[in-house]
């Protein structure tokens, strides 16, 4: 899993609440066990008309946007259906931070799992940064794990967050679940040895 420290990157508004896992990638395409080429099929619904061709409307279609690495939205983010699909449509987009002022258990968990940050931030935070990303296309923030800080370039928004310590650990680290057991990789060998 690639460490997340520091993620600089154009913000995409995405203004809209209870954005379930269904709206971030659809059912239809869940026959993939690989974590791999979601991406095309992130908010499949909202992106693409009827005919294939993309809608120009949905936030991700507009130039401005469409290299966005941090996405902002509204409360209650990631609820539905408990599917891991959805982080890693999201991280096979390029997008590794989400901001909102809630997220659901479910996908909270499975982001940090999968080296995307579920970033809680006040709902008037939110706004701010919402509102700045609508009126400014191509605003970029900072998002520093390390200092747990969001801030702009102008320093206009700087804003402190905390993160569980030993999440924070693990994604500064780039570690999921079997990169933390491979870091007793000796101690589990000298353990399966003594076993015979």
């Amino acid at each position: 899993m690639e460490p997340f420290v520091q993620l600089e990157g154009v913000v995409a508004p995405l203004d809209a609440v209870n954005v379930d896992t269904d709206m971030i990638i659809p059912a239809i395409y869940l026959k993939s066990i690989e974590r791999t080429g979601f991406g095309p099929h992130l908010f499949d619904r909202y992106r693409y008309n009827e005919d294939g061709s993309e809608n120009p409307d949905f936030i991700l279609n507009q130039d401005a946007y469409r290299s966005s690495r941090i996405l902002v939205s509204g409360p209650n983010f990631g609820c539905g259906s408990s599917r891991e699909h959805a982080p890693w449509a999201l991280d096979d987009f390029g997008i590794r931070c989400v901001i909102a002022p809630s997220f659901a258990d479910i996908f909270f968990n499975n982001c940090f799992k999968n080296g995307l940050l579920p970033l809680t931030l006040p709902e008037t935070d939110v706004r701010r940064i919402m509102d700045k990303a609508k009126d400014n296309p191509g605003f970029q923030i900072m998002v520093d794990l390390e200092a747990q800080q969001v801030r702009d370039a102008d320093e206009e928004i700087v804003l402190d967050f905390e993160v569980d310590e030993f999440r924070r650990y693990c994604l500064l680290n780039g570690l999921d679940d079997i990169g933390l057991s491979l870091q007793h990789e000796d101690a589990i060998s000298a353990y399966e040895s003594r076993q015979g």
